[in-house]
Parts: structure tokens; C-alpha cells; sequence
């Protein structure tokens, strides 16, 4: 006999989500009481929303609090990691595949050429303790 722990959201006496795990389950009704609070202010306020538009923004804020606080300027934004720039680093260099028409194109492009970097120039060289009493 196989036991499953399941996690279930209510709300207002209806089950909304069930999830699999105890974290998923608190983040989703952290989520929800987000938006909760967001549609009551939302309420309070003269624009004329109807329900509908009013939950659905009120959900998406609540979702996307990350962007909408970094938005709002009371949270830096992070850092993109390496991670990332690995996969768009390795997007950029992919080789890009040509249909017969875009090689007849590319064939009458002249080639570009790379240039080659420079040698740096050549350090000083360092003082030492004999150099500085000689001097």
C-alpha cells in the first residue's frame, strides 16, 4: 500500500490546489493572500475595474511581486548569473543554419575580417628594495 501526502489549499471552505509538496502549497497561499490584500486595496481606490479584471491583475501583481517591487524601485534587481549569460553567450555563437536563398545572399557579401588584438605593452619593471637605494 503506497501513502501520498498531499497538500491542499482552501479557501474560503473551497479547495482551490492541491500540491505534492509542503513548500509549493505555503508559497501558493502566501500568493493568494497577496493578492487578497492587493484586491482590497484595489476596492478601496476610484478606478472603475470590474471583478474579473480586478482579480486577474490582483493575481498577476502577486505572481510577479519580484518585478513589480524591483518596478517600484524597493528592490534592486538581481544580477543576471553565469548561468545565463553561459546560455546566451552559447545562443549567440551557434552557427546559424542558411536556406538556399540566404547562401546565394551571403555569397555576395564580402567576408568580414577579424582583427587581431594587439600585444599589450610591456610592463615596467617592478622597483625593488636595491632600485629604491640606488635612487
Amino acid at each position: 500500500m503506497a501513502v501520498e501526502s498531499r497538500f491542499v489549499v482552501i479557501r474560503q471552505g473551497v479547495e482551490v490546489e492541491t500540491f505534492m509538496d509542503k513548500k509549493a502549497a505555503d508559497e501558493y497561499d502566501k500568493m493568494l493572500d497577496m493578492a487578497d490584500s492587493l484586491a482590497e486595496m484595489f476596492e478601496a481606490t476610484a478606478l472603475d475595474l470590474d471583478e474579473k479584471t480586478r482579480e486577474e491583475l490582483c493575481i498577476y501583481l502577486a505572481k510577479n511581486r519580484e518585478d513589480v517591487l524591483v518596478a517600484l524601485q524597493a528592490k534592486k534587481a538581481k544580477p543576471v548569473t553565469t548561468a545565463k549569460k553561459v546560455a546566451v553567450k552559447s545562443e549567440e555563437t551557434m552557427p546559424t543554419v542558411l536556406t538556399g536563398a540566404d547562401v546565394q545572399e551571403q555569397e555576395s557579401v564580402e567576408p568580414v575580417t577579424e582583427k587581431k588584438a594587439s600585444k599589450p605593452a610591456a610592463k615596467a619593471p617592478r622597483k625593488t628594495k636595491a632600485n629604491k637605494d640606488a635612487a
